[in-house]
């Protein structure tokens, strides 16, 4: 399941986010969204875990709590898609 992680503290790195995570299950990816001028954190994240019940206990956990100054937001991440779906497709 992938997860968004909001209002993130501009202090907060990639590693520390991920430990976080690693503590509640295990974590296929995590990736902390950096501006490409500043070079500076844009305040979220996304983690993936690929365990869906590891991942809906992590949102209960860790929605709200403080870290590094700033209360985080964990949310499941909605899905984005370029191609159109099924339904929308007319022949």
């Amino acid at each position: 399941m992938k997860l968004i992680i909001r209002n993130l503290a501009r202090t907060t790195t990639q590693e520390s986010l991920s430990a976080l995570f690693t503590e509640i299950g295990l974590v296929q990816s995590c990736t902390l969204v950096i501006d490409k001028i500043s070079g500076k954190s844009k305040g979220f994240a996304f983690v993936e875990m690929p365990k869906n019940g590891e991942a809906k206990i992590a949102i209960g956990k860790l929605n709200n709590i403080e870290l590094d100054g700033s209360k985080i937001r964990v949310k499941k991440a909605e899905q984005t898609s370029t191609e159109p779906s099924k339904k929308d497709k007319s022949s």
